[in-house]
């Protein structure tokens, strides 16, 4: 059989230079991982070539057996991980499973109440450009102005006011853990579902790092490439009183023939979640991201909510002390955009994010988020956070000449070097 190289040169030697360009860059972007040899063996598998539109023992196609055994073990091994009634592993993204569940659950014009987006809640969460934002009756809650931590008063003040048909508790770029029992007692007290999205946490959330919703939400929706080092796709987790509603929603709903090439790589890192190492290796991307907000903090960075619970952290350069004496003589400021292209520059990725009550839009922003999975996954640990700090304040606010850009980029392709991802 001829090869990607041979049959598309082109496409062969893009795909090697992002893989050079992943490997001689930092990636804190909180929502990218490096998956396993495994999971990518999986994914690049024959599986490709079946069609099984359908369920285990329920496909439209023929042939399906040995599929159906496969996606029956990915459905067991999630359920077990987060000791869930029910799941459905065949959503091809988060965004979709976000719109089979209110598919599933929810009318046109109904009301819901999620997290406001500036911040922290996500694009599904009721964007007005989105279409849950088009579709439904979105009311928001808020963080308090002070801490910024959700203010479950406001959540609840809220839900007694507007009566929404579901509460949805999730974020993108909230640095603390998220009270699923309030919720759930909220949403019971209002006769509203509720919903919970760990995209981000849900690596965490098995490793016993952060509370688990399954037991409190009617249903749960999360992605498998973050955290929890899958590939590319989504899971929902629900009650068995709404598996049946969930099912439709996903086919023949919203999706035909399902990706069962992505069904085993998910079924395999389900497996990969459920060890002694994984568990281990959740705590240190905690323990790096509590590291790198010490480290950020003694360069007098203001982080929202002012540190991390988990993975991520964002910082609020409009309100960081190093920025603005940096920047006192000038006209303008760091914005969040230009703070995340000036630190690629350099070979560290993230990306710009929102604060909350940001007076900038989402396009600039007042700040970035920065994420700890990766670097843990390529072995580094706290004394790399230290020192990444340390180049983001050099970065972001000193002047440095031509000789000392040099030496930092030289140093970060070093660190790079040291610590290379290996399958």
């Amino acid at each position: 059989m001829p090869k990607l190289k041979i049959t598309d040169p082109k496409i062969y030697h893009l795909i090697h230079a992002e893989e050079r360009r992943q490997k001689n860059t930092l990636g804190m972007i909180a929502s990218e991982n490096y998956v396993s040899l495994a999971v990518r063996e999986a994914n690049g598998s024959v599986l490709n070539n079946k069609y099984s539109e359908g369920y285990p023992k329920m496909r439209y196609y023929q042939g399906n057996n040995i599929i159906d055994k496969i996606e029956q073990e990915a459905i067991n091994r999630a359920c077990k991980l987060f000791k869930a009634e029910h799941a459905n592993v065949q959503p091809f993204s988060g965004a979709l499973a976000n719109m089979a569940s209110f598919e599933a659950l929810l009318k046109d014009g109904d009301r819901v109440l999620s997290m406001e987006l500036t911040q922290g809640g996500h694009l599904t969460h009721g964007s007005k450009v989105n279409f849950s934002g088009k579709r439904y009756d979105f009311y928001f809650y808020s963080v308090d102005q002070k801490s910024g931590l959700i203010d479950y008063k406001n959540v609840e003040a809220l839900a007694k006011k507007i009566k929404p048909k579901l509460i949805l508790a999730g974020t993108t770029s909230y640095p603390r853990k998220i009270d699923f029992c309030c919720f759930s007692r909220i949403a019971k007290s209002v006769q509203s579902y509720f919903m919970a999205d760990i995209a981000h946490i849900a690596g965490l959330i098995i490793a016993g790092l952060h509370p688990n919703p399954a037991p409190y939400a009617d249903i749960v929706t999360f992605t498998t490439h973050k955290t929890l080092r899958g590939p590319r796709g989504a899971v929902i987790l629900c009650k068995k009183k709404h598996a049946q509603a969930i099912d439709r929603a996903i086919f023949p709903a919203l999706q035909a023939g399902p990706l069962e090439h992505i069904i085993a790589a998910k079924a395999v890192c389900f497996k990969e979640a459920n060890t002694q190492q994984f568990k281990k290796y959740q705590a240190q991307i905690v323990k790096n991201a509590k590291a790198l907000e010490r480290a950020l903090k003694r360069f007098n960075f203001k982080l929202v909510t002012d540190g991390t619970d988990l993975h991520m952290l964002v910082i609020n350069l409009a309100e960081s002390l190093c920025v603005k004496e940096a920047f006192q003589s000038n006209q303008s400021s760091l914005t969040g955009a230009q703070a995340a292209i000036k630190l690629e520059e350099f070979g560290i990725v993230c990306n710009k994010n929102t604060v909350p009550f940001d007076q900038l839009s989402p396009m600039v922003t007042s700040g970035i988020r920065l994420g700890t999975p990766t670097l843990t996954t390529r072995g580094m640990r706290e004394a790399q956070m230290k020192q990444i700090a340390k180049w983001i304040f050099e970065i972001l606010v000193q002047e440095i000449n031509q000789k000392r850009k040099d030496e930092i980029k030289k140093e970060i392709l070093n660190l790079c070097k040291k610590f290379m991802f290996k399958d």
